[in-house]
């Protein structure tokens, strides 16, 4: 079943220091499609959905719900190189659907293969679009807290849209291996998750993301023993701290 949403939310201002060649072309909006074409037809558990942004007018998202009322629900987005439906998405977006809340896992805008890490700072004020449409979708259809789960560079662009839309709608924030500091003091709770042996820009500045934690009930930083940056051999156990953590903040207990 497919269905579609308009985005209420747009920015228009792209700002990106020196741009590369690939930065300067924008998305790559055929090479998402391939990789639309790909996760579709592929989809076990959830729905393809569609979301509508001012820059594209058909995005994917994967909408799967719990059989019950969802205590909430969760944004999810994937990062750099990978798609909406790729190994540790698809586990968070099933897992905590089975833990009772609705999940929307976003595909984000990419640029070719051998673009930078660097290159997609241009894509951010697109991520942002996609992760407001789809916080509206999910407000249409009734659920009232949502919270953003997301992973890498996904982790990075979420944040950056928490600044510059003040967090609005957003109950909590759950970045997983973020690469780099916040922008700015988070204004929800979070749980900033890191894995034991994970990437040493991540490792490296985790601190000093830690000593930036707003001061609440709720709000830590953890680490996932055994395993690395892809949590390949950790997921289920990622998922339920996850779900812990945002069973306290539905229940406004922070």
């Amino acid at each position: 079943m497919a269905i579609r949403a308009t985005s209420r939310f747009g920015i228009a201002l792209c700002v990106c220091g020196v741009l590369s060649d690939a930065c300067a072309a924008g998305a790559d909006y055929a090479r998402e499609d391939r990789l639309v074409a790909e996760i579709v037809p592929a989809i076990v558990v959830g729905d393809p959905v569609y979301l509508a942004t001012s820059r594209r007018p058909s995005v994917l998202a994967i909408l799967t719900t719990p059989e019950a009322r969802p205590a909430g629900g969760v944004i999810i987005v994937h990062g750099l190189g990978v798609h909406a439906d790729w190994g540790l998405i698809n586990g968070l977006r099933t897992d905590l659907s089975e833990a009772g809340i609705a999940t929307l896992s976003v595909q984000m805008p990419v640029l070719a293969t051998v673009a930078s890490r660097a290159d997609y700072v241009a894509l951010y004020p697109e991520a942002g679009e996609r992760i407001a449409a789809a916080i509206a979708f999910l407000h249409d259809r009734g659920v009232g807290k949502i919270a953003i789960v997301a992973h890498s560079l996904g982790a990075v662009m979420a944040d950056k849209y928490l600044v510059s839309s003040g967090g609005s709608g957003v109950a909590a924030f759950v970045p997983i291996g973020m690469q780099g500091d916040f922008a700015a003091v988070p204004r929800q709770p979070v749980l900033d998750v890191i894995a034991q042996n994970d990437l040493p820009e991540v490792i490296d500045v985790a601190p000093v993301r830690a000593n930036g934690l707003p001061r609440d009930a709720c709000s830590r930083q953890i680490t996932i023993p055994g395993t690395d940056h892809f949590m390949a051999n950790r997921r289920k156990e990622l998922a339920q701290d996850i779900g812990t953590f945002l069973a306290r903040v539905f229940d406004a207990r922070c």
